[in-house]
This record gives structure tokens, sequence and C-alpha cells, in this order.
């Protein structure tokens, strides 16, 4: 049960970030946070992530609401007695669940956080983007060391 505290967490932390966003800066405004690296550049992106599927809101809402309810099912009949696949799921439902609230709220997801390694800028995105990808990865080493746990 208190896998969803995590959740809470994330959708309270992904939102107010958000917020400061949305209320602080314009768009397209970037401030530095460490030069060369890391920037807050206000940034809407009306698609999925790099971009994907612009314009295509029913479609996120659809498989949003159809994965929310896979989770919260998966959660409470198999991941109970598994710490690393709860808190993945965890993870999982509070990135789908704070870029579902600005899908509703603004019609397209607020990103903020940009990087820079050299010549390369990855594509800007948001705590909620962070946590679905950490969740991903933790459910991906979840399920290496169940299979090796299984085959014995």
């Amino acid at each position: 049960m208190y896998y969803y505290l995590i959740t809470l967490l994330i959708l309270i932390l992904d939102q107010a970030t958000k917020w400061i966003v949305i209320s602080q800066m314009e768009i397209g405004e970037k401030i530095t946070v460490i030069p060369g690296f890391l920037y807050w550049l206000s940034y809407r992106n009306n698609g999925a992530a790099w971009s994907i599927l612009e314009g295509k809101m029913w479609l996120f809402y659809i498989i949003t609401v159809v994965v929310c309810v896979a989770i919260i099912y998966i959660m409470a009949k198999y991941a109970k007695g598994k710490p690393l696949f709860s808190i993945s799921l965890a993870l999982i439902l509070g990135g789908a669940l704070g870029n579902f609230i600005d899908r509703i709220l603004h019609k397209e997801v607020v990103d903020f956080v940009s990087t820079v390694w050299g010549n390369y800028h990855f594509p800007i995105f948001n705590l909620a983007d962070a946590s679905l990808s950490i969740g991903v990865v933790l459910m991906l080493i979840y399920i290496v060391l169940d299979d090796r746990k299984t085959k014995g």
C-alpha cells in the first residue's frame, strides 16, 4: 500500500515543478543550472517522447487510462511482497499520471529539463518522464533478477 505514496510523491513533485515553470518562465526561456550540461528550458510537447505522435491527444488519453488501470491491477494482484517490482510500478504510475494531468489541463505536456553532452542535446523532459524511465529500468532489473532466481 505504501507504494502508492511513491506515486503520490512523484505526482506532487512533478506538478509542483511544472507549476513553477508555467508561472515563472516564458515558453522558450532558458535558465542555466550547470553550464554546458544542465538547463531549465520552458518547453511544451503535445506528443509523446521526442514529440512523436504530436497532436494525438485522444490516443494518449486511452493509452494512459489502460496502462494506469493495468498497473493498479498488477500492483494489487502480483506485486505484493516484491518491493523492487512494486517500486518500479509506482514510479511508472506516477510518471504516467503526471503527464496525463498535463494533457487534461493544458492539452500538452510541460517539459523543462534540458541536458547537453558535448554536441548532443538530449530531448527535453520533466520529472514524470524521469520517473517513467527509472521505473522501466527498475522493472527490467527486477525481471532479470526474478528470472535468475526462478532458473535457480
